[in-house]
């Protein structure tokens, strides 16, 4: 089995980077992470990953004058680690045409939301403000327009009485951990694949099961 090499970009802990690596570990996974790569030097996520022995970059974005510059700088560095797909964990800089076109098909995200509702930040408190009864996580391929790529994988959570930002938050990243590793698995081993602008699997899967909120 060839496995793909990967590189997570970060630029802060890293919750999510730590799941990668986790499942990473199994000798029957389809993909390696090969590269940490974080834009703040104190990211505490490359601790983590040299603790992992995995391999770790920095490419400061306060270090070069404008965003092509860092990215194009950023773009080198994967290079140099012979790097084929990138997984963004938290990396918190908004992307250039440029950069999202030369890693297109090859680049994905996870979003805390069930896109395409509640693109951009603070997808919880609004989740509660629209009195929706469920939330959850997508992970999808980047494309130029924020959040708006195709959809590989979600994972949905209840919202139940009393929810805080937190506690919402706190429900959603438990199934970001898991549905993460899980969509890199289908995209390196060939179940999903990027076609014509959208996601077509290989095989079906159990269509059964429902979410009922409330219950």
């Amino acid at each position: 089995m060839t496995r793909r090499r990967v590189a997570i970009l970060i630029s802060g802990r890293g919750s999510n980077m730590v799941s990668l690596i986790e499942a990473a570990r199994a000798p029957d996974f389809p993909a390696e992470i090969a590269l940490v790569l974080s834009n703040r030097p104190d990211a505490a996520g490359l601790d983590r990953a040299r603790e992992a022995r995995i391999a770790t970059c920095v490419v400061d974005h306060k270090a070069h004058p404008t965003r092509e510059d860092f990215e194009q700088a950023m773009d080198a560095a994967l290079a140099t680690h012979h790097i084929a797909f990138i997984c963004l964990a938290g990396f918190m800089r908004v992307l250039t045409d440029w950069f999202v076109a030369r890693w297109a098909g090859r680049m994905v995200n996870i979003h805390p939301s069930l896109l395409p509702l509640f693109r951009g930040t603070q997808t919880h408190r609004r989740a509660l403000e629209e009195g929706v009864l469920v939330h959850g996580c997508t992970v999808h391929f980047v494309v130029p327009e924020l959040d708006a790529g195709p959809i590989i994988a979600q994972a949905a959570v209840p919202v139940v009485p009393g929810d805080t930002e937190e506690s919402l938050a706190a429900r959603v990243i438990v199934q970001e951990h898991v549905l993460y590793p899980h969509a890199l698995r289908m995209i390196c081993d060939g179940t999903a694949r990027l076609e014509n602008g959208r996601v077509e699997f290989a095989r079906p899967w159990d269509a059964s099961g429902t979410l009922h909120s409330p219950r």
